[in-house]
């Protein structure tokens, strides 16, 4: 099992940020182009445990895949998890926190997740799956910095 933590801290309030981040609308603003994120179906604007949502991307050399996530845990304005259903991972438990702090609101991610694959996936995962993991929530701490600015 592995797991990537991010924390990021923005000028906004809970309530802004509870809005735009737990909408799955707004995922496609804070993910990389090239990955080709499209989600299917209508989604509401408000999620709710038991919420799944599907999405399509292309993490590899273009190839689409289709990925669903369910919307497992949320507690309003606190902290959401999806957990992936349908996709690349043999497991992927997304934590979502927010917490008011002084000038803004701190996020934290929190990622657990297990590669396919066996041995095979293990070799492959500090060269190929972690990079690329790392490229797509740096890619999220600069968008959100660009929609909501620094402090």
């Amino acid at each position: 099992m592995y797991r990537i933590e991010r924390t990021q801290v923005l000028p906004i309030s809970l309530e802004e940020a509870w809005a735009f981040f737990s909408s799955p609308q707004n995922l496609a603003k804070i993910t990389p182009k090239e990955l080709g994120f499209v989600v299917h179906g209508n989604v509401p604007e408000v999620m709710y445990p038991g919420l799944f949502i599907e999405y399509t991307v292309s993490p590899l050399l273009g190839i689409p895949m289709r990925w669903v996530t369910e919307i497992t845990h949320v507690r309003e304005g606190s902290y959401f998890v999806d957990e992936q259903r349908v996709g690349p991972y043999s497991i992927w438990h997304h934590e979502h926190f927010f917490e008011t702090v002084p000038g803004g609101v701190k996020m934290t991610d929190i990622v657990h997740y297990q590669v396919p694959l066996g041995l095979l996936g293990r070799l492959v995962h500090p060269w190929l799956v972690r990079p690329k993991l790392e490229q797509i929530f740096s890619y999220r701490w600069a968008a959100n910095e660009r929609i909501f600015g620094t402090l």
